[in-house]
């Protein structure tokens, strides 16, 4: 990968990230809004080591954590683990075709909120595991759909 191209990457991983609070906290739409935080790390944990990853999971859960302090430490910490998960998935997960990206972007979204809900379940703030479903699986699928249409988007422009 050329310098420029990195530099164009990182730019458009920022752009998301910004995008997310914009959504969320500027126009106010709140969780209506995807969760583009879960789609930029995703996204920047395929180019990633396993390490840096992590480093800026935890560093976007910071962020998500200072917007929405009921979260701080388990968004952290969720994305931290999401980050190394993802950055570790090259290994096995090849290519750039949309099923494989809709796939990584549905699970790991998936997981992001699971581990939410244990973090916050074990320190007695969850409600039941069937409230928690539902919403996943369409906030998932949402992401997955937000995640493709970024994907092909950078790639388009770059």
């Amino acid at each position: 990968m050329t310098e420029g191209t990195r530099w164009k990457f990182a730019l458009f991983v920022a752009a998301l990230v910004v995008l997310h609070f914009v959504l969320r906290v500027g126009v106010g739409l709140g969780f209506l809004a995807p969760d583009l935080l879960v789609v930029a790390l995703l996204l920047a944990s395929r180019r990633l080591r396993p390490g840096t990853a992590a480093a800026l999971g935890f560093f976007l859960g910071l962020l998500e954590g200072a917007v929405n302090d009921y979260i701080l430490g388990a968004a952290s910490l969720a994305l931290a683990v999401l980050g190394y998960l993802g950055s570790r998935s090259r290994e096995w997960l090849a290519g750039d075709d949309p099923l494989t990206l809709v796939a990584f972007f549905f699970a790991g979204t998936l997981l992001y909120n699971l581990l939410l809900y244990v973090m916050l379940a074990v320190g007695g703030a969850g409600g039941s595991l069937m409230a928690l479903l539902i919403p996943s699986l369409l906030a998932s699928l949402y992401a997955a759909a937000v995640g493709l249409g970024a994907s092909t988007l950078y790639r388009t422009l770059a």
